[in-house]
Parts: structure tokens; sequence; C-alpha cells
């Protein structure tokens, strides 16, 4: 065993720790936008298929390699396949590490927001009046400082403090979603958002683009393959269970997605029809609405197609900085909804940031520095390196693209560490054991050396070509999203990675290398 030998308190408060890691902003500000845009309905199919195709299985490998090694990626790596493979856990630490230079960026956003929506800041005069200025402003910097600075202060106390952190935030979360989507279901027309994103248009599901988009989510929604729950699972009480543990983390935070789903849905379905029915009588209803203005004014009737362009079309940062303050604005008690969804907001980055924080500073701690020093280093170089993001919004889009599709590798690594120790074995040692409520059958072999292998390839290969068929620079490495910025992003990562292997390795503290 390496490292200290802490652990949670109990499975409650386990369990409310990894949730805090897998919920974050893809639940509440990415999911919904990317369901609408596909469709709805057929989306949610794919999207529960892969939760059983890649997102479950992987996170029984992470708890199980947690379990086995009670170390961070690289020592279980390490462990798991031998030295020589160091490169390929810390590869895996990478990545998360470099989503958390940008991810700190984001979290000060949702802190920034909380209270401009508190102090009647946003929406603002028209539409991303205020975005435009704060982002625009060295703001963002303070907000990036603070949300790292914040977290830094938790990991640096210990997996207990994280776990008293996460006692306190996940009910608030919890209830926080609950309390919008009953609100959200109770508004006129709310049933027409639902009718959308629960009906399914058999047909689309032959559309390889959503399969692609419903698997890339998942790795979002569940963080599987991104080496936080290994990290997590490592501070596993002595006779844990894991199987059972590994089921109701996803399924749960995938409900929590849902439940943001419904509720941007119906105040997205509630509000609109209304700004446009009162077009007729009133020309300057839909005027802090330009793309909409437009698009009624030239005679185009409420559609999925014409939401999907003006509302759920406009990106991330559109729709919940700019569309969702406005829509909000429009509601009673909306000044009270909006700061409720700020701080649910708030408090989904703030869990996963701390998560990240606590990855890098296992890996260091793995690899012998004392642990102060470690969340110390990690806090200042995620600081640092975080500032590029926070300066420049479209540095921050690259290395979204970039680092997303490096999970698929992530997840296709901790694939191979199992098949490489023997597939069976792993699933009998680590997730059959004696203190497993249930057990997992032999369709988590095929899974793991089958198809997980065969997505992520697939993905990869099919999100680089579409990325080349959208651009006629698709080689150039300077581009926000293309080809080129990704395949030299991760060539410098590889190539460093092999350069320093057998030093990476030599420095990795553990008694259990075979």
């Amino acid at each position: 065993m390496t490292g200290n030998h802490e652990t949670f308190s109990s499975r409650w408060v386990m369990i409310l720790a990894m949730l805090g890691m897998a919920v974050g902003t893809g639940n509440i500000w990415r999911f919904p936008r990317i369901a609408a845009q596909n469709g709805g309905g057929e989306f949610l199919i794919a999207w529960v298929v892969f939760l059983f195709m890649w997102s479950i299985p992987l996170i029984l490998v992470e708890f199980g390699m947690g379990r086995k090694t009670r170390s961070g990626p690289v020592s279980a790596f390490m462990q798991m396949m031998g030295p020589k493979w160091a490169w390929m856990g810390a590869f895996v630490a990478f990545v998360a590490v470099a989503i958390m230079f940008y991810y700190s960026v984001v979290a000060g956003w949702t802190l920034r927001y909380v209270f401009a929506s508190a102090t009647g800041q946003v929406p603002g005069a028209s539409p991303g009046e205020f975005w435009n200025s704060y982002i625009a402003s060295p703001w963002p910097v303070v907000t990036h400082g603070l949300a790292m600075g914040l977290g830094v202060l938790v990991v640096s106390r210990g997996v207990r403090a994280i776990g008293n952190v996460a006692k306190v935030l996940m009910p608030s979360l919890l209830v926080l979603i609950v309390v919008l989507a009953i609100r959200a279901v109770t508004l006129p027309g709310a049933s027409d958002g639902l009718a959308y994103l629960f009906s399914v248009d058999w047909a689309a599901l032959g559309n390889p683009r959503l399969w692609v988009e419903a698997l890339t989510q998942n790795a979002w929604d569940t963080g599987a393959g991104w080496g936080l729950v290994l990290c997590y699972a490592a501070y596993l009480r002595e006779r844990e269970d894991t199987a059972l543990n590994a089921f109701i983390l996803p399924v749960a935070n995938n409900t929590i997605s849902l439940l943001a789903g419904i509720m941007v849905m119906c105040t997205v379905f509630s509000v609109v029809p209304q700004l446009i029915s009162s077009f007729a009588t009133n020309p300057d209803a839909l005027a802090a609405y330009p793309a909409l203005h437009a698009a009624v004014e030239a005679g185009e009737q409420l559609s999925p197609e014409l939401m999907q362009s003006t509302i759920f079309g406009a990106g991330n940062e559109g729709l919940t900085f700019i569309w969702m303050p406005q829509l909000f604005a429009t509601l009673p008690l909306g000044r009270i909804l909006m700061v409720l969804f700020f701080v649910a907001l708030a408090f989904a980055a703030f869990t996963s940031l701390m998560a990240m924080i606590e990855l890098g500073t296992r890996v260091l701690v793995d690899a012998g520095v004392d642990r102060a020093k470690a969340v110390r280093i990690v806090g200042g170089a995620g600081f640092l390196l975080g500032l590029p993001s926070a300066l420049f919004n479209r540095f921050l889009q690259n290395q979204d693209w970039v680092w997303a599709v490096a999970l698929m590798v992530s997840g296709l690594f901790f694939a191979i560490a199992v098949i490489t120790s023997g597939v069976r074995r792993f699933r009998e040692e680590q997730l059959n054991h004696e203190d497993s409520d249930i057990r997992v059958g032999r369709w988590w072999d095929v899974v793991v050396s089958v198809l997980i292998p065969l997505q992520a390839v697939v993905l990869m290969v099919w999100l680089l070509v579409d990325s080349a068929k959208a651009s006629d620079d698709w080689l150039d490495p300077i581009s926000t999203y293309n080809v080129g910025t990704v395949l030299v992003q991760f060539a410098v990562v590889f190539a460093a990675l092999l350069a320093l292997n057998r030093w990476i390795a030599s420095r990795t503290a553990s008694s259990e290398l075979p």
C-alpha cells in the first residue's frame, strides 16, 4: 500500500463524496443542451445503453483497481502492469489534471453568477451584456483563483474533510435540483418540454452522431475513465463493497442529469412560447432575444428546430450564462429560482474540482512528496496553468475539446490494464469478493475486453474524421476545434511521458510492484 491510510468514515460518506466527484457542470449545463440538440427521447435511449456499456463497466474497473492498489493512477497502473507502463497511468492522471486547469475557471464563473444573480446584476439590459463584460474583464482570473483556493483548502485537510464537505454540499445540491425540477414541471406549457425530452423518433437511432454524443456525454456525466473514482476508491474501508457501489454511483449521477434536463427543458418550453405569442401585440417582447426575434419576424413557426438553433444551439456558455438568466427573469419568483440554479451549479462544480485536486495530490504523494506540499504544488500549478483559460475563452474551448477526446484514451487504458492482468481473475478477486453485496457476471468480461476498446477506438476515429470534414484547416495546430490541435497536443504529452517513464516509475512509491 502507498501513501497514507485514511479512509472514508462510512459507506454513506464515500457514496456522497464520489457522487460529488461525478456530478458536475456537465450534468447541469451540458446534458440538457446535448439531449435537446439530439432529439430528446432517442438520445436518452443511446445514453442509457452507454451507461451499461461504458460507464458502469469502467467504474467497476476503477473501484476494483482502487481497492487492489490503494493508490493513484500512476502507482495503480504500475502495480497492475509493471513499471514500464507507468506512462499509461501518468497519461490518465495528466488528462484529469489538464481538465482541472480550465474546470476551475468554470467553477469560478459559477461563483460569480451566484453573487450576480443574488444582487440583481443578471440578466442585465440585454442578453449577454453581463457575460460579455465579465468574460472580457480580469474578474475570471480572480474567481478562478478563488475556486482553486477553496478546493485546495478542503483537500489539504485530507479525505475526512472531503467527506465532511460532501455531506453538506451533495444533499443540498440534490434538494436544489429536485426543487427546481418540481417548479419547472408546474409551469404552463411544461408538458411540451417533457414531451420533447421523452418522445422517441425511432428512425433517428440510425444516426451515428447520436450514439457518439451519447457516449461522450456519459463519459462526462459519470467521470468513468477519468481516474477520479480510482483515487477515491483508494480510501475505501477495508471490507467495503465495490460492485454495488459501482452501480449506485453512475445511476444516481445520471438521475441528477435527467432532473436537470427536465428543469431546463420545461423552463424553456414554458417561457419561449409565451414570448412568441405576445409578439403580435408587443413587438418588443422578443427584443432581448435577437436570434429568436429575427426568426419569428421572418415568419418561422415555433418548432424543435427553431428551439435548437436559437436556444439550445447557443453553446454551453450561451445556454447557461446568457439564456437561463433571461428565462428565469420572466418567471414568478424568478430571482429566487435563478439564485438556486447557480448555487446548485456552483456546488456541482466545486465538488468535482475537489476530486481533480485530490487526484493530482495523490499522484505526487505516491511519488514520495509530503501531502501538504503536494496540495500546494497542485494548487499553484492549477492556478498558473489555468490562467490562459481564464483570460482567453477560445483557449478554454480548445482545451475542453482536446482533453474530452483524451478521456476516450483514458478509458481504453483502464480496459487494457485489466485485460493485461486477467479480466476474469480481476472480477473474481476485486469485484466478487466476500464483502460485495452483489456479484458481477461474465457479461462484464466481454464488455471490458471487447466492447470498451472497440467503442474508444471508433469514437476517437469518428470525432477526428468528423472534425476533418467540417474544416478546411483540419491540421492547423492552433485552431480551436480540429484534428491538428488534438494530434499535436497528444504527441507532445505522449512523447514527454514515454521519455520520462523510467524516472516516473522510480519516483513512484509502491511496495506491491510485480
